[in-house]
């Protein structure tokens, strides 16, 4: 299948088209990049090194990721001899994304790729690019906004490759991340307009550990209100059964009712 040429406008004016990866790597040869350790930054680390650009990776490890999305990006820096930086962020100290709002989004992504960008600058890269690709949709992720308001980059995206040509490009190039589910960070778990805290996001992700535990993928176990409402795809449902009660066991210490979303995922 022959990748498309994407064309992608700034509202603040100018346009880029590349037909490849490895073209965009020939204009953008030093660069910083928002790494998340999931399928399509891994993949936009492994082009940018293969393709013999000067990339480093800056990994935002917050209260909204997950210890083992830590975990996948170390690993794979390793694997790749890449040049990774880990940068603390407080963002519950921000209110317009500890009060949840529907911009929440915005407003994190605006102090994560603001802080990349400044830690990014002082080490002497001047382009910042993270991971989106063709499949993502504008209108579905406000966070693009702050990403088009900060000139960050997304050759994927650029380049046209979709989510399922990044997996098999990455299992192509033996990347362990080739077929790793999505993964949204713990705050999409909080309803919008409930307060995130700390406390909230600590008993998602250890509810979330225990389903990873027993085998369950691409799950939420949502919190609403202090009830977890557990969503998962439609073949596990009787799996999630079979687990009941230890499931109940489990997640009756983090919260007093656990219930089962018969819209599956």
């Amino acid at each position: 299948m022959a990748i498309k040429t994407i064309r992608y406008k700034f509202k603040n004016g100018g346009d880029m088209e590349y037909k490849s990866l490895d073209e965009f790597f020939k204009d953008h040869n030093k660069l910083a990049l928002a790494f998340s350790g999931g399928v399509d930054s891994a993949y936009l680390l492994y082009a940018g090194l293969e393709a013999g650009a000067d990339i480093k990776a800056y990994y935002v490890k917050s209260d909204f990721q997950a210890d083992f999305e830590l975990a996948d990006a170390k690993r794979l820096a390793d694997e790749l001899k890449a040049n990774m930086e880990i940068i603390e962020i407080d963002v519950l100290a921000e209110e317009n994304v500890r009060s949840n709002p529907a911009k929440r989004c915005y407003y994190c992504k605006n102090k994560i790729f603001s802080t990349i960008i400044e830690r990014a600058k002082a080490d002497g890269y001047s382009v910042l690019v993270d991971g989106t690709n063709a499949s993502d949709s504008y209108d579905d992720r406000p966070g693009m906004k702050a990403l088009e308001e900060l000139k960050v980059l997304s050759p994927l995206r650029l380049a046209g490759l979709s989510k399922d040509q990044i997996r098999k490009k990455s299992k192509e190039a033996g990347l362990f991340t080739w077929d790793k589910d999505s993964y949204s960070c713990l705050a999409t778990r909080i309803p919008s307009g409930e307060e995130i805290s700390k406390a909230k996001l600590t008993k998602v992700e250890e509810a979330e550990d225990f389903l990873f535990s027993l085998g369950f993928k691409d799950f939420r176990a949502r919190l609403i209100d202090g009830t977890f409402k557990i969503q998962v795809r439609e073949k596990d449902l009787e799996k999630i059964l079979d687990h009941r009660l230890e499931i109940l066991e489990k997640l009756k210490t983090l919260s007093p009712v656990v219930v089962l979303d018969l819209e599956v995922r």
